[in-house]
Protein backbone atom coordinates (compact mmCIF):
# COMPACT_ATOMS: atom_id res chain seq x y z
CA UNK A 1 0.00 0.00 0.00
CA UNK A 2 0.99 3.90 -0.75
CA UNK A 3 1.87 5.37 2.63
CA UNK A 4 -1.10 8.52 3.31
CA UNK A 5 0.96 11.37 1.56
CA UNK A 6 0.95 15.01 3.15
CA UNK A 7 1.25 18.10 1.09
CA UNK A 8 5.04 18.00 2.79
CA UNK A 9 5.45 15.10 0.77
CA UNK A 10 4.17 16.71 -2.78
CA UNK A 11 7.82 16.47 -4.28
CA UNK A 12 8.33 12.59 -3.19
CA UNK A 13 4.59 11.97 -4.86
CA UNK A 14 5.79 13.65 -8.27
CA UNK A 15 8.33 11.70 -8.27
CA UNK A 16 6.76 8.39 -7.67
CA UNK A 17 4.04 8.84 -10.62
CA UNK A 18 7.35 9.58 -12.39
CA UNK A 19 8.75 5.99 -11.49
CA UNK A 20 5.10 4.21 -12.35
CA UNK A 21 5.24 5.80 -15.50
CA UNK A 22 8.94 4.92 -16.12
CA UNK A 23 8.12 1.12 -14.95
CA UNK A 24 4.55 0.76 -16.37
CA UNK A 25 3.06 0.26 -13.06
CA UNK A 26 -0.69 0.82 -13.72
CA UNK A 27 -1.58 -0.81 -9.61
CA UNK A 28 0.85 1.41 -8.00
CA UNK A 29 -0.16 4.79 -10.22
CA UNK A 30 -3.68 3.72 -9.44
CA UNK A 31 -3.03 3.60 -5.93
CA UNK A 32 -1.03 7.18 -5.78
CA UNK A 33 -4.34 8.45 -7.56
CA UNK A 34 -6.45 7.69 -4.95
CA UNK A 35 -4.57 9.17 -2.33
CA UNK A 36 -4.40 11.76 -3.87
CA UNK A 37 -7.97 12.08 -4.88
CA UNK A 38 -8.85 10.88 -1.07
CA UNK A 39 -6.32 13.73 0.14
CA UNK A 40 -7.00 16.39 -2.00
CA UNK A 41 -3.24 17.46 -2.25
CA UNK A 42 -2.61 18.15 -6.30
CA UNK A 43 -5.84 17.40 -7.01
CA UNK A 44 -5.94 20.76 -9.71
CA UNK A 45 -2.22 20.89 -10.24
CA UNK A 46 -1.65 20.60 -13.82
CA UNK A 47 2.02 19.03 -13.51
CA UNK A 48 0.64 16.19 -11.32
CA UNK A 49 -2.68 15.63 -13.37
CA UNK A 50 -0.06 15.48 -16.51
CA UNK A 51 2.15 12.85 -15.02
CA UNK A 52 -1.10 10.96 -13.98
CA UNK A 53 -2.09 10.90 -17.59
CA UNK A 54 1.42 9.95 -18.35
CA UNK A 55 0.88 6.98 -16.15
CA UNK A 56 -2.34 5.74 -17.45
CA UNK A 57 -1.30 6.37 -20.95
CA UNK A 58 2.17 4.18 -20.40
CA UNK A 59 0.18 2.11 -18.75
CA UNK A 60 -2.55 1.60 -22.05
CA UNK A 61 -5.24 2.55 -19.70
CA UNK A 62 -6.58 5.11 -22.45
CA UNK A 63 -9.94 5.38 -20.40
CA UNK A 64 -8.33 6.39 -17.37
CA UNK A 65 -5.65 8.60 -18.92
CA UNK A 66 -8.46 10.54 -21.64
CA UNK A 67 -10.48 10.65 -18.09
CA UNK A 68 -7.82 12.76 -16.42
CA UNK A 69 -6.99 14.59 -19.30
CA UNK A 70 -9.92 16.00 -19.56
CA UNK A 71 -10.22 16.84 -15.72
CA UNK A 72 -6.91 19.13 -16.56
CA UNK A 73 -7.76 23.06 -16.98
CA UNK A 74 -4.66 23.60 -18.55
CA UNK A 75 -2.67 20.66 -19.82
CA UNK A 76 0.98 20.64 -20.72
CA UNK A 77 3.13 20.04 -23.49
CA UNK A 78 4.20 16.80 -21.53
CA UNK A 79 -0.11 15.48 -21.13
CA UNK A 80 -0.58 16.17 -24.85
CA UNK A 81 2.26 14.41 -26.35
CA UNK A 82 1.02 11.12 -24.67
CA UNK A 83 -2.53 11.35 -25.69
CA UNK A 84 -0.80 12.23 -29.03
CA UNK A 85 1.08 8.82 -29.29
CA UNK A 86 -1.32 6.89 -26.83
CA UNK A 87 -3.89 7.22 -28.93
CA UNK A 88 -2.28 6.76 -32.37
CA UNK A 89 -0.39 3.62 -30.59
CA UNK A 90 -3.88 2.07 -29.93
CA UNK A 91 -5.33 3.10 -33.51
CA UNK A 92 -7.25 5.76 -32.65
CA UNK A 93 -5.80 8.17 -35.21
CA UNK A 94 -8.69 10.58 -35.03
CA UNK A 95 -8.17 11.00 -31.44
CA UNK A 96 -4.33 11.22 -32.28
CA UNK A 97 -4.62 14.01 -34.94
CA UNK A 98 -7.29 16.33 -32.80
CA UNK A 99 -4.50 16.07 -29.87
CA UNK A 100 -1.98 16.87 -32.09
CA UNK A 101 -4.25 19.59 -33.65
CA UNK A 102 -4.60 21.04 -29.86
CA UNK A 103 -1.33 21.22 -29.71
CA UNK A 104 -1.22 23.54 -32.45
CA UNK A 105 -3.74 25.89 -31.00
CA UNK A 106 -2.31 25.81 -27.31
CA UNK A 107 1.36 27.06 -29.31
CA UNK A 108 2.54 24.28 -27.76
CA UNK A 109 5.99 22.18 -29.31
CA UNK A 110 5.90 18.78 -29.94
CA UNK A 111 8.59 16.37 -30.00
CA UNK A 112 9.97 14.15 -32.21
CA UNK A 113 8.17 11.15 -30.76
CA UNK A 114 4.79 12.92 -30.85
CA UNK A 115 5.48 14.54 -34.84
CA UNK A 116 6.32 10.27 -35.67
CA UNK A 117 3.37 9.30 -33.41
CA UNK A 118 0.66 11.90 -35.54
CA UNK A 119 2.14 11.05 -39.03
CA UNK A 120 1.52 7.22 -37.93
CA UNK A 121 -2.28 8.44 -37.64
CA UNK A 122 -2.30 10.64 -40.65
CA UNK A 123 -1.17 7.00 -42.42
CA UNK A 124 -3.62 4.94 -40.79
CA UNK A 125 -6.61 7.59 -41.58
CA UNK A 126 -4.86 8.05 -45.08
CA UNK A 127 -4.90 11.71 -44.54
CA UNK A 128 -2.65 13.30 -46.93
CA UNK A 129 -3.76 16.95 -45.95
CA UNK A 130 -3.46 16.25 -42.38
CA UNK A 131 -0.01 14.59 -43.14
CA UNK A 132 1.49 17.55 -45.40
CA UNK A 133 0.52 19.77 -42.10
CA UNK A 134 2.61 17.81 -40.09
CA UNK A 135 5.23 17.97 -42.49
CA UNK A 136 5.01 21.70 -42.37
CA UNK A 137 6.06 21.22 -38.30
CA UNK A 138 9.00 19.26 -39.46
CA UNK A 139 10.40 21.75 -41.40
CA UNK A 140 9.57 24.45 -39.26
CA UNK A 141 11.25 22.74 -35.85
CA UNK A 142 14.69 21.93 -38.34
CA UNK A 143 13.61 17.89 -37.29
CA UNK A 144 13.94 17.25 -41.45
CA UNK A 145 17.49 16.31 -40.60
CA UNK A 146 16.50 13.24 -38.23
CA UNK A 147 16.17 10.13 -40.45
CA UNK A 148 13.54 8.27 -39.03
CA UNK A 149 11.00 11.61 -39.13
CA UNK A 150 11.99 11.25 -43.01
CA UNK A 151 11.56 7.67 -43.14
CA UNK A 152 7.92 8.17 -41.85
CA UNK A 153 7.49 10.99 -43.85
CA UNK A 154 8.19 8.95 -46.99
CA UNK A 155 6.02 6.11 -45.72
CA UNK A 156 2.92 8.45 -45.61
CA UNK A 157 3.28 10.03 -48.72
CA UNK A 158 3.53 6.47 -50.35
CA UNK A 159 0.87 5.03 -48.24
CA UNK A 160 -1.16 7.95 -48.99
CA UNK A 161 -0.71 7.73 -53.28
CA UNK A 162 1.50 10.85 -53.28
CA UNK A 163 4.51 9.29 -54.75
CA UNK A 164 5.95 12.57 -56.00
CA UNK A 165 6.48 14.25 -52.79
CA UNK A 166 7.65 10.86 -51.15
CA UNK A 167 10.35 10.91 -53.66
CA UNK A 168 11.01 15.37 -52.96
CA UNK A 169 11.26 14.08 -49.11
CA UNK A 170 13.93 11.35 -50.53
CA UNK A 171 16.08 13.32 -52.63
CA UNK A 172 16.77 16.55 -49.98
CA UNK A 173 17.31 13.66 -47.22
CA UNK A 174 21.26 13.90 -46.35
CA UNK A 175 21.58 10.94 -44.85
CA UNK A 176 20.09 8.00 -45.42
CA UNK A 177 19.43 4.35 -44.31
CA UNK A 178 18.08 0.85 -45.20
CA UNK A 179 14.63 1.77 -44.15
CA UNK A 180 14.75 5.07 -46.41
CA UNK A 181 16.00 3.28 -49.43
CA UNK A 182 13.47 0.22 -48.69
CA UNK A 183 10.60 2.42 -48.32
CA UNK A 184 11.31 4.52 -51.88
CA UNK A 185 10.93 0.98 -53.68
CA UNK A 186 7.82 0.25 -52.13
CA UNK A 187 6.37 3.22 -52.95
CA UNK A 188 7.55 2.56 -56.19
CA UNK A 189 6.36 -1.07 -56.73
CA UNK A 190 3.10 -0.37 -55.35
CA UNK A 191 2.36 2.63 -57.84
CA UNK A 192 3.56 -0.45 -60.21
CA UNK A 193 6.47 1.47 -61.40
CA UNK A 194 8.84 -1.37 -61.27
CA UNK A 195 11.46 -0.04 -63.39
CA UNK A 196 12.02 2.93 -61.17
CA UNK A 197 12.21 0.64 -58.31
CA UNK A 198 14.29 -1.53 -59.42
CA UNK A 199 16.76 1.19 -60.41
CA UNK A 200 16.51 2.57 -56.83
CA UNK A 201 17.64 -1.08 -55.43
CA UNK A 202 20.52 -0.89 -57.75
CA UNK A 203 21.43 2.51 -56.79
CA UNK A 204 21.34 1.43 -53.08
CA UNK A 205 23.90 -1.20 -53.66
CA UNK A 206 25.88 1.16 -55.33
CA UNK A 207 25.92 3.27 -52.64
CA UNK A 208 27.13 0.67 -50.03
CA UNK A 209 23.59 -0.28 -48.48
CA UNK A 210 23.00 -3.80 -48.12
CA UNK A 211 19.70 -4.45 -48.97
CA UNK A 212 18.35 -6.73 -45.98
CA UNK A 213 15.29 -9.31 -45.90
CA UNK A 214 12.44 -6.53 -45.74
CA UNK A 215 14.51 -4.82 -48.91
CA UNK A 216 14.25 -8.15 -51.05
CA UNK A 217 11.14 -9.26 -50.40
CA UNK A 218 9.43 -5.69 -51.09
CA UNK A 219 10.99 -5.44 -54.16
CA UNK A 220 10.19 -9.57 -55.10
CA UNK A 221 6.41 -9.05 -54.09
CA UNK A 222 6.07 -6.26 -56.11
CA UNK A 223 7.36 -7.57 -58.91
CA UNK A 224 5.18 -11.03 -58.76
CA UNK A 225 2.23 -8.95 -57.92
CA UNK A 226 2.77 -7.15 -60.85
CA UNK A 227 2.54 -9.66 -63.15
CA UNK A 228 6.57 -10.13 -63.80
CA UNK A 229 7.19 -13.15 -62.15
CA UNK A 230 9.95 -13.98 -64.64
CA UNK A 231 11.18 -10.66 -62.79
CA UNK A 232 10.60 -11.86 -59.48
CA UNK A 233 11.45 -15.26 -59.68
CA UNK A 234 15.41 -14.14 -60.52
CA UNK A 235 15.62 -11.43 -57.49
CA UNK A 236 14.01 -14.64 -55.81
CA UNK A 237 17.02 -16.76 -56.61
CA UNK A 238 19.64 -14.06 -56.38
CA UNK A 239 18.11 -13.18 -52.64
CA UNK A 240 18.71 -17.01 -51.34
CA UNK A 241 21.58 -17.32 -53.05
CA UNK A 242 23.00 -14.50 -50.46
CA UNK A 243 21.74 -16.69 -47.82
CA UNK A 244 18.50 -14.16 -46.97
CA UNK A 245 15.60 -15.92 -46.28
CA UNK A 246 12.02 -14.66 -48.03
CA UNK A 247 9.00 -14.59 -45.93
CA UNK A 248 5.69 -15.53 -45.92
CA UNK A 249 4.49 -12.72 -47.65
CA UNK A 250 6.94 -12.79 -50.30
CA UNK A 251 6.40 -16.83 -50.69
CA UNK A 252 2.77 -15.67 -50.99
CA UNK A 253 3.17 -12.90 -53.52
CA UNK A 254 5.48 -15.41 -55.94
CA UNK A 255 3.03 -18.66 -55.61
CA UNK A 256 -0.10 -16.32 -56.45
CA UNK A 257 2.09 -14.11 -59.64
CA UNK A 258 2.59 -17.79 -61.01
CA UNK A 259 -0.85 -18.86 -60.76
CA UNK A 260 -2.16 -15.37 -62.05
CA UNK A 261 0.20 -16.33 -65.16
CA UNK A 262 -1.05 -19.73 -65.84
CA UNK A 263 2.76 -21.42 -64.63
CA UNK A 264 0.88 -23.69 -62.36
CA UNK A 265 3.68 -26.49 -62.43
CA UNK A 266 6.16 -23.65 -61.16
CA UNK A 267 3.22 -22.28 -58.70
CA UNK A 268 3.62 -26.28 -56.95
CA UNK A 269 7.43 -26.22 -57.47
CA UNK A 270 7.90 -23.08 -55.35
CA UNK A 271 5.02 -24.21 -52.97
CA UNK A 272 7.58 -27.35 -52.41
CA UNK A 273 10.30 -25.08 -51.56
CA UNK A 274 8.74 -23.29 -48.87
CA UNK A 275 7.33 -26.37 -47.16
CA UNK A 276 11.03 -27.70 -47.52
CA UNK A 277 12.29 -24.07 -46.12
CA UNK A 278 10.23 -24.44 -43.23
CA UNK A 279 8.14 -21.54 -43.68
CA UNK A 280 4.46 -22.32 -42.81
CA UNK A 281 1.64 -21.48 -45.14
CA UNK A 282 -1.18 -19.50 -44.58
CA UNK A 283 -4.94 -19.10 -45.81
CA UNK A 284 -3.29 -16.75 -48.48
CA UNK A 285 -1.36 -19.39 -49.21
CA UNK A 286 -3.41 -22.02 -49.86
CA UNK A 287 -5.89 -19.45 -51.42
CA UNK A 288 -3.16 -18.18 -54.20
CA UNK A 289 -2.46 -21.79 -55.31
CA UNK A 290 -5.14 -24.08 -55.41
CA UNK A 291 -6.47 -22.22 -58.75
CA UNK A 292 -3.65 -23.77 -60.29
CA UNK A 293 -5.38 -27.20 -59.36
CA UNK A 294 -8.13 -26.46 -61.55
CA UNK A 295 -6.14 -25.17 -64.23
CA UNK A 296 -4.55 -28.60 -64.76
CA UNK A 297 -7.68 -30.19 -63.81
CA UNK A 298 -6.28 -32.58 -61.05
CA UNK A 299 -8.30 -33.56 -58.25
CA UNK A 300 -6.00 -35.60 -56.82
CA UNK A 301 -3.42 -32.32 -56.09
CA UNK A 302 -6.41 -30.44 -54.84
CA UNK A 303 -7.50 -33.21 -52.69
CA UNK A 304 -3.85 -33.21 -51.49
CA UNK A 305 -3.40 -29.28 -50.61
CA UNK A 306 -7.39 -30.24 -48.78
CA UNK A 307 -5.93 -32.14 -46.70
CA UNK A 308 -2.76 -30.28 -45.49
CA UNK A 309 -5.41 -27.72 -44.74
CA UNK A 310 -6.90 -30.01 -42.48
CA UNK A 311 -3.76 -31.09 -40.65
CA UNK A 312 -2.56 -27.77 -40.15
CA UNK A 313 -5.71 -26.91 -38.33
CA UNK A 314 -6.50 -23.87 -41.21
CA UNK A 315 -9.96 -22.31 -40.29
CA UNK A 316 -12.28 -22.78 -43.19
CA UNK A 317 -13.04 -19.21 -43.93
CA UNK A 318 -14.73 -18.03 -47.08
CA UNK A 319 -11.68 -17.42 -48.77
CA UNK A 320 -10.05 -21.23 -48.59
CA UNK A 321 -13.92 -22.67 -48.74
CA UNK A 322 -14.17 -20.56 -52.19
CA UNK A 323 -11.11 -21.31 -53.61
CA UNK A 324 -11.85 -25.37 -52.55
CA UNK A 325 -15.30 -25.07 -53.98
CA UNK A 326 -13.87 -23.50 -57.56
CA UNK A 327 -10.97 -26.21 -57.50
CA UNK A 328 -13.48 -28.84 -57.16
CA UNK A 329 -15.80 -27.37 -59.67
CA UNK A 330 -13.16 -27.17 -62.35
CA UNK A 331 -12.08 -30.98 -62.16
CA UNK A 332 -15.87 -32.22 -62.26
CA UNK A 333 -16.31 -32.87 -58.57
CA UNK A 334 -19.81 -31.53 -56.98
CA UNK A 335 -19.90 -33.32 -53.71
CA UNK A 336 -16.79 -32.26 -52.96
CA UNK A 337 -17.53 -28.68 -53.80
CA UNK A 338 -21.03 -29.20 -52.13
CA UNK A 339 -19.32 -30.82 -49.05
CA UNK A 340 -16.65 -27.23 -48.45
CA UNK A 341 -19.79 -25.36 -48.60
CA UNK A 342 -21.61 -27.13 -45.76
CA UNK A 343 -18.38 -26.63 -44.10
CA UNK A 344 -18.05 -22.93 -44.23
CA UNK A 345 -19.65 -21.02 -41.47
CA UNK A 346 -19.85 -17.92 -42.00
CA UNK A 347 -20.65 -17.67 -46.13
CA UNK A 348 -20.04 -14.84 -48.25
CA UNK A 349 -21.82 -13.52 -51.19
CA UNK A 350 -18.06 -14.98 -53.03
CA UNK A 351 -19.19 -18.74 -51.72
CA UNK A 352 -22.65 -18.42 -52.57
CA UNK A 353 -21.43 -17.67 -56.21
CA UNK A 354 -18.27 -20.35 -56.09
CA UNK A 355 -21.36 -22.97 -55.32
CA UNK A 356 -24.08 -21.06 -57.53
CA UNK A 357 -21.83 -21.68 -60.55
CA UNK A 358 -20.37 -24.99 -60.08
CA UNK A 359 -23.79 -26.52 -60.01
CA UNK A 360 -24.41 -24.06 -63.21
CA UNK A 361 -21.45 -25.89 -65.07
CA UNK A 362 -22.25 -29.47 -64.39
CA UNK A 363 -25.57 -29.00 -66.03
CA UNK A 364 -27.58 -28.90 -62.44
CA UNK A 365 -29.58 -25.85 -63.70
CA UNK A 366 -32.44 -26.69 -60.62
CA UNK A 367 -29.69 -27.26 -58.01
CA UNK A 368 -28.02 -23.58 -58.94
CA UNK A 369 -30.87 -22.20 -58.90
CA UNK A 370 -32.29 -23.42 -55.71
CA UNK A 371 -28.97 -22.54 -53.76
CA UNK A 372 -29.50 -18.78 -55.34
CA UNK A 373 -33.44 -18.41 -53.90
CA UNK A 374 -31.84 -20.34 -50.59
CA UNK A 375 -29.31 -17.17 -50.62
CA UNK A 376 -31.93 -14.17 -50.96
CA UNK A 377 -33.62 -16.55 -47.99
CA UNK A 378 -30.58 -16.24 -45.53
CA UNK A 379 -30.60 -12.21 -46.63
CA UNK A 380 -27.26 -12.22 -48.51
CA UNK A 381 -27.52 -9.69 -51.29
CA UNK A 382 -26.53 -11.11 -54.83
CA UNK A 383 -23.90 -8.70 -56.75
CA UNK A 384 -23.15 -8.73 -59.94
CA UNK A 385 -20.80 -12.06 -60.56
CA UNK A 386 -23.93 -13.80 -58.45
CA UNK A 387 -26.34 -13.21 -61.50
CA UNK A 388 -23.62 -13.93 -64.23
CA UNK A 389 -23.49 -17.56 -62.59
CA UNK A 390 -26.98 -18.02 -61.99
CA UNK A 391 -27.90 -16.61 -65.70
CA UNK A 392 -25.25 -19.01 -67.24
CA UNK A 393 -27.08 -21.63 -65.57
CA UNK A 394 -30.24 -20.98 -67.36
CA UNK A 395 -28.62 -20.35 -70.40
CA UNK A 396 -26.86 -24.03 -70.05
CA UNK A 397 -30.21 -25.63 -69.04
CA UNK A 398 -32.10 -23.56 -72.09
CA UNK A 399 -34.40 -22.49 -69.37
CA UNK A 400 -35.20 -18.90 -71.27
CA UNK A 401 -38.17 -18.06 -69.04
CA UNK A 402 -36.82 -18.48 -65.68
CA UNK A 403 -33.05 -16.41 -67.09
CA UNK A 404 -35.56 -13.73 -68.80
CA UNK A 405 -36.92 -12.96 -65.42
CA UNK A 406 -33.83 -13.50 -63.34
CA UNK A 407 -32.43 -10.64 -65.97
CA UNK A 408 -35.63 -8.34 -65.29
CA UNK A 409 -35.28 -8.15 -61.85
CA UNK A 410 -31.47 -7.88 -61.51
CA UNK A 411 -31.86 -3.71 -61.16
CA UNK A 412 -35.26 -3.56 -59.86
CA UNK A 413 -35.72 -5.99 -57.13
CA UNK A 414 -31.50 -6.83 -55.98
CA UNK A 415 -30.15 -2.96 -57.19
CA UNK A 416 -27.68 -4.55 -59.73
CA UNK A 417 -27.35 -2.94 -62.64
CA UNK A 418 -26.64 -5.44 -65.85
CA UNK A 419 -23.00 -5.14 -67.59
CA UNK A 420 -21.73 -6.71 -70.60
CA UNK A 421 -20.97 -10.22 -69.21
CA UNK A 422 -25.31 -10.64 -68.54
CA UNK A 423 -25.81 -9.06 -71.52
CA UNK A 424 -24.18 -11.77 -72.84
CA UNK A 425 -25.59 -14.27 -70.93
CA UNK A 426 -29.05 -13.18 -72.31
CA UNK A 427 -27.66 -13.37 -75.90
CA UNK A 428 -26.72 -16.73 -75.46
CA UNK A 429 -29.57 -18.17 -73.65
CA UNK A 430 -32.08 -16.62 -76.62
CA UNK A 431 -29.40 -18.25 -79.11
CA UNK A 432 -29.13 -22.03 -77.76
CA UNK A 433 -33.15 -21.57 -77.77
CA UNK A 434 -33.84 -20.29 -81.13
CA UNK A 435 -34.77 -17.03 -80.46
CA UNK A 436 -32.67 -15.31 -83.07
CA UNK A 437 -34.64 -12.67 -83.41
CA UNK A 438 -35.15 -11.15 -79.88
CA UNK A 439 -31.49 -11.68 -79.75
CA UNK A 440 -30.57 -9.55 -82.58
CA UNK A 441 -32.79 -6.93 -81.51
CA UNK A 442 -31.76 -6.93 -77.85
CA UNK A 443 -27.95 -6.45 -79.15
CA UNK A 444 -29.50 -3.34 -81.45
CA UNK A 445 -30.87 -1.82 -78.21
CA UNK A 446 -27.55 -2.84 -76.07
CA UNK A 447 -26.98 -0.13 -73.38
CA UNK A 448 -23.40 -1.45 -73.01
CA UNK A 449 -20.70 -1.77 -75.29
CA UNK A 450 -20.68 -4.98 -77.20
CA UNK A 451 -18.04 -7.17 -76.57
CA UNK A 452 -16.80 -10.07 -79.04
CA UNK A 453 -18.20 -12.69 -76.54
CA UNK A 454 -21.50 -11.37 -76.81
CA UNK A 455 -21.25 -10.93 -80.77
CA UNK A 456 -19.63 -14.75 -80.59
CA UNK A 457 -22.71 -15.65 -78.95
CA UNK A 458 -25.02 -14.66 -81.25
CA UNK A 459 -22.76 -15.66 -84.13
CA UNK A 460 -22.73 -19.44 -83.22
CA UNK A 461 -26.24 -18.91 -82.63
CA UNK A 462 -27.03 -18.11 -86.24
CA UNK A 463 -24.76 -20.64 -87.28
CA UNK A 464 -26.34 -23.44 -84.94
CA UNK A 465 -29.71 -22.37 -86.32
CA UNK A 466 -29.30 -21.27 -90.01
CA UNK A 467 -29.76 -17.79 -89.52
CA UNK A 468 -27.21 -16.45 -91.96
CA UNK A 469 -29.44 -13.45 -92.48
CA UNK A 470 -29.39 -12.19 -89.06
CA UNK A 471 -25.79 -12.97 -88.96
CA UNK A 472 -25.05 -10.99 -91.84
CA UNK A 473 -26.83 -7.93 -90.46
CA UNK A 474 -25.15 -7.65 -87.33
CA UNK A 475 -21.91 -8.52 -88.92
CA UNK A 476 -22.30 -5.49 -90.69
CA UNK A 477 -21.66 -3.33 -87.39
CA UNK A 478 -19.40 -6.09 -86.16
CA UNK A 479 -16.53 -5.80 -88.41
CA UNK A 480 -16.04 -2.15 -88.15
CA UNK A 481 -15.28 -2.68 -84.39
CA UNK A 482 -12.00 -1.94 -83.61
CA UNK A 483 -11.37 -5.49 -81.79
CA UNK A 484 -7.94 -7.80 -81.51
CA UNK A 485 -10.48 -10.73 -80.82
CA UNK A 486 -11.21 -12.15 -83.56
CA UNK A 487 -13.98 -15.04 -82.18
CA UNK A 488 -17.39 -13.67 -83.62
CA UNK A 489 -15.53 -12.95 -87.44
CA UNK A 490 -14.12 -16.66 -87.61
CA UNK A 491 -17.83 -17.43 -86.41
CA UNK A 492 -19.16 -15.59 -89.53
CA UNK A 493 -16.45 -16.95 -91.46
CA UNK A 494 -17.41 -20.41 -90.87
CA UNK A 495 -21.08 -19.74 -91.52
CA UNK A 496 -19.98 -18.57 -94.85
CA UNK A 497 -17.72 -21.92 -95.68
CA UNK A 498 -20.63 -24.13 -94.14
CA UNK A 499 -22.39 -22.79 -97.28
CA UNK A 500 -20.09 -23.40 -99.13
CA UNK A 501 -19.81 -19.29 -100.07
CA UNK A 502 -16.12 -19.32 -100.73
CA UNK A 503 -15.72 -15.47 -101.98
CA UNK A 504 -17.07 -14.16 -98.55
CA UNK A 505 -14.95 -16.34 -96.74
CA UNK A 506 -12.20 -14.67 -98.12
CA UNK A 507 -13.79 -10.93 -97.95
CA UNK A 508 -13.89 -11.73 -94.09
CA UNK A 509 -10.13 -13.53 -93.54
CA UNK A 510 -9.09 -10.76 -95.63
CA UNK A 511 -10.80 -7.82 -93.26
CA UNK A 512 -9.21 -10.02 -90.17
CA UNK A 513 -5.72 -9.71 -91.93
CA UNK A 514 -6.30 -5.75 -92.70
CA UNK A 515 -6.80 -5.43 -89.16
CA UNK A 516 -3.99 -7.05 -87.89
CA UNK A 517 -6.51 -10.18 -86.27
CA UNK A 518 -4.94 -13.55 -85.75
CA UNK A 519 -6.87 -16.37 -84.49
CA UNK A 520 -5.03 -18.17 -81.22
CA UNK A 521 -4.61 -21.71 -81.42
CA UNK A 522 -6.00 -23.91 -79.34
CA UNK A 523 -4.34 -25.35 -76.33
CA UNK A 524 -4.22 -28.37 -73.67
CA UNK A 525 -3.57 -28.80 -70.21
CA UNK A 526 -2.34 -32.21 -70.69
CA UNK A 527 1.16 -31.66 -70.97
CA UNK A 528 0.92 -29.09 -67.73
CA UNK A 529 -0.81 -32.32 -65.71
CA UNK A 530 2.30 -34.71 -66.81
CA UNK A 531 4.41 -31.92 -65.68
CA UNK A 532 2.90 -31.25 -62.09
CA UNK A 533 2.85 -35.82 -61.83
CA UNK A 534 6.64 -35.95 -63.24
CA UNK A 535 7.41 -33.39 -60.44
CA UNK A 536 5.41 -35.08 -57.11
Amino acid sequence: MIPLLLPRNFDRLCLLLHKCMKQKALRPGKQLHAVLLTSGVGVNDNDVNSKLVGVYASCSDLKSAKWVFSKTLNPNVFALNWMVSASAFHGLYSDAVGYFQLMQEMKMSPNQYTLYSVLKACVGLMDVRNGKEVHAVVLRKGFDAEILLSNVLIGMYCKCENLQYARKVFDKMTSRDVITWTCMICGYTNAHDLKMALSLFDRMKMESFVPNDFTWNALIAGFAQNEEWENAAILFHEMTRQGLVPDLVTWNALISGLVQNSQSVKAFEYFREMLLAGCKPNQVTFTGLLPACGMIGSAKIGREIHGLVNRMGIEMSVFIGSALIDMYSKCGKVDAASNVFNQVREKNAACWNAMIGCYGKHGMMDSSIKLFERMQDEGVQANQVTFTCVLSACSYGGLVEKGLELFRSMENSHGVKPVKEHYACVVDLLCRSGKLVEAYELLKGLPVMSTDSIFGAFFNGCKIHGRRDLAEKMAAGFIQMDSEKPCGIVTMSNIYAADGVWDRVETVRAEMKHKGMHKNPGFSSVDNFVAVRAHP
